[in-house]
């Protein structure tokens, strides 16, 4: 019987570990069993750590472009990550139907640049326990969840900001749509993308790893223009629009940063200004993500006698990096 009881703690711990829920989305049947057997679900250091550990497995963000981004969680130490650096731009030389022995040999010299992670807090929640007293569904549930959307979505926002391309530059393009106006923009055309494919292959970017994260309104733009592309969105795999469309690999997003309307220099984030809509490209190697650490703060109602309500909060230590320039452009709305 007491075998019979392990096993069933450890199944619903792990049913609990796995789904990433706390003590208020747990079914009251299993609550009930886990009580049986000994085990507090109301603890808030067990809370705290399971919802902690729901977020760092999330934050692999399947089925975005963010998925694309190289992790380097193993260069963070102390909420700050090392980026590795070459110093100087001496190539290896690469010899060709060598005869001469022995081989030469050079060391390489790094490097490295150390950023700290940005952090972000959400605003706490509360609930009070009049408010559970009058309503029939998991309020405490939805919310800690709620949190914890808005969470990766303001990070997936920032971290896409963080790699766009501040203004135009010989390494870094940022073009103009020439498609028809559509009131007083001009819509992102075939051409376009051509244009763009063009002026990346100027510069040497490979190939093979070229994303474009496309603003929702430039996807638009090419369903009205392009059957390929319409195919394409309409059989999207893992978030992708189209695996290779002129040798991009599309992702679509709601938001992507504003440009100036008239300096075409990228606006701040979450600026109130309105500028041209973007749409941003990088290349696999040019850019780098990693996690810090995550902490959930929350207070039950039943330790807070004076008002009864519950607090949870999060922060996270989080970043996306361009590590080198080469790869990254943009293209952003064109006007009459």
């Amino acid at each position: 019987m007491k075998k019979l009881g392990l096993v069933l703690v450890m199944l619903l711990l792990s049913v609990v570990s796995i789904a990433g829920t706390f003590s208020h989305s747990i079914p009251k049947s299993e609550k009930a069993n886990l009580r049986t057997c000994g085990v507090s679900i109301t603890d808030g250091d067990l809370l705290n750590e399971l919802n902690e550990k729901f977020i760092l497995t999330k934050f692999r963000s399947l089925g975005t472009w963010l998925q694309e981004v190289t992790s380097k969680d193993s260069w963070v130490g102390n909420n700050a990550i090392k980026i590795p650096k070459r110093k100087g731009d001496s190539a290896p030389v690469v010899l060709i139907n060598n005869t001469v022995y022995p081989m030469l040999s050079s060391g390489r010299d790094d490097e490295k640049v150390i950023v700290a992670l940005n952090k972000y807090d959400t605003e706490n929640r509360e609930v009070t326990q009049d408010e559970l007293y009058a309503i029939a569904y998991d309020k405490e549930g939805d919310i800690n969840m709620e949190l914890k959307d808005e969470l990766e979505i303001k990070v997936t926002e920032h971290a896409l900001y963080s790699i766009s391309p501040v203004q135009n530059s010989a390494s870094t393009p940022v073009l103009e749509t020439t498609g028809p106006l559509d009131g007083t923009r001009r819509r992102l055309v075939k051409a376009d993308v051509i244009r763009l494919k063009a002026g990346l292959d100027k510069i040497s970017v490979p190939k093979t790893g070229r994303i474009w994260v496309m603003s929702s309104t430039h996807a638009n733009d090419l369903l009205l223009e392009d059957a390929a592309f319409e195919k394409g969105y309409q059989n999207r795999v893992d978030g992708a629009i189209a695996i290779n469309y002129y040798g991009f690999k599309i992702y679509e997003e709601v938001y992507t940063p504003s440009y100036h309307a008239t300096t075409k220099v990228k606006l701040a984030f979450d600026a109130v200004t309105a500028g041209r809509t973007s749409s941003i490209i990088f290349h696999k190697s040019s850019c780098v993500k990693a996690k810090g650490t995550v902490d959930r703060f929350a207070r039950d109602r039943k330790a807070d006698p004076e008002y009864r309500k519950s607090v949870v909060g999060y922060q996270l230590y989080f970043g996306c990096f361009a590590i080198q320039d080469q790869g990254l452009a943009a293209i952003i709305d064109g006007v009459d």
